[in-house]
């Protein structure tokens, strides 16, 4: 049987990358996909197959955050080296990405992954629900230019009766959402998620640990041996956490999809437009407020505090509104701090070069 040609468009590349490669010049190189990243070891993808490859000295010395190095999704311009190992030139621009504030890292950026057209936010019908955790999502997936979808996880573990109350109760809270139930144990509804992953497009599965994600992702797969899964703890309930990077597959339908390692916390970065986005009934309340840096919370005359009063608001909706619009706000106020702290030591450091340079000068001349 003949193995299959792969084409560079099978790894989802378009002519969004294709016309940013040949605008910044980068057309000599040949093109491969970031598929996973270990400790400064990426391994690409392209037609030609899969190479392990390093970033050049030059990048590491340009990087000025870790948004700067290569993540899981990212398009690179790469020099095939040796047999199977190759160069990282350049990284070509980013369509969308998904990134969060590193967990007990202050003003740290970490990108979970790029160029996604979907997040799939996964989280078990057990005792993991929570939608308050849903727009945590939903808030850096907008921000990045990111569709989300929900995937509710191990039905098999309640009655229909439950099931249902829980996706009307999902529903009523996030109107234009995709809401698929799934159980890897029974395949229940797996048809629909099947049938929701299209040809040449990226979709990124995230959740806490334990959730299924990457047992969803192994039956998706077929062979059920592509991703080492945990048993479930007798005391906690909870699946063990295995996944401990982030790493690209390819469906034989030909949708690709990104297994991420469960998340503790999902921590806001400069995401106040995704905020805004994803609580736009209470932005275009907003605007009508009679003080435009009205905080909505005791400021008189404040239309979103006359709706919640009216009960024209959900309760639990607007608090998550007002956690989430601080802890961004927070992030971005600590990062104009840094680069004003970063922009005074430079004035400082050229000062002080500037005057060592005169000292010098004056101890020559005597």
């Amino acid at each position: 049987m003949k193995a299959k040609v792969h084409k560079i468009e099978d790894f989802g590349y378009d002519p969004f990358f294709e016309s940013n490669r040949v605008k910044l010049g980068l057309d000599v190189f040949h093109v491969a996909r970031v598929i996973s990243e270990q400790k400064g070891i990426y391994k690409v993808k392209n037609a030609n197959g899969e190479y392990l490859a390093k970033i050049t000295g030059k990048q590491i010395f340009k990087a000025s955050s870790k948004e700067d190095y290569p993540s899981v999704g990212d398009w690179v311009a790469i020099s095939e080296l040796e047999v199977h190992k190759a160069m990282i030139r350049s990284i070509l621009p980013r369509r969308t990405v998904m990134k969060r504030k590193c967990s007990g890292k202050k003003n740290e950026t970490q990108i979970i992954a790029t160029n996604i057209d979907v997040a799939f936010v996964i989280e078990s019908v057990d005792r993991d629900y929570n939608l308050n955790r849903f727009e945590r999502y939903f808030a850096i997936a907008n921000d990045g230019g990111i569709k989300p979808a929900i995937i509710l996880n191990k039905v098999d573990l309640i009655s229909k009766e439950e099931l249902y109350a829980k996706i009307s109760q999902i529903k009523d809270r996030f109107k234009d959402v995709e809401v698929i139930p799934t159980s890897a144990v029974t395949d229940e509804d797996l048809d629909e998620l099947r049938g929701y992953i299209k040809k040449g497009k990226t979709y990124c599965f995230l959740g806490s640990s334990g959730v299924g994600k990457s047992s969803l992702i192994n039956k998706l797969i077929g062979s059920g041996s592509e991703i080492k899964t945990g048993d479930v703890g007798l005391r906690s309930g909870r699946g063990k956490h295995v996944t401990t990077t982030r790493e690209m597959y390819f469906l034989k339908n030909g949708g690709i999809v990104i297994d991420t390692p469960g998340m503790r916390e999902v921590g806001m970065t400069d995401t106040t437009a995704g905020v805004d986005n994803l609580f736009d009934e209470i932005t275009t309340l907003a605007k009508k407020c009679k003080f435009i840096d009205c905080d909505h919370i005791h400021e008189p005359k404040c239309e979103v505090l006359v709706a919640l009063k009216a009960g024209l608001l959900d309760k639990e909706k607007y608090a998550n509104y007002i956690r989430l619009k601080k802890e961004s706000e927070h992030y971005e106020m600590t990062q104009r701090e840094k680069k004003e702290k970063d922009r005074k030591f430079g004035k400082f450091m050229k000062n002080a070069k500037k005057d060592l340079k005169k000292y010098k000068n004056k101890n020559y001349s005597v």
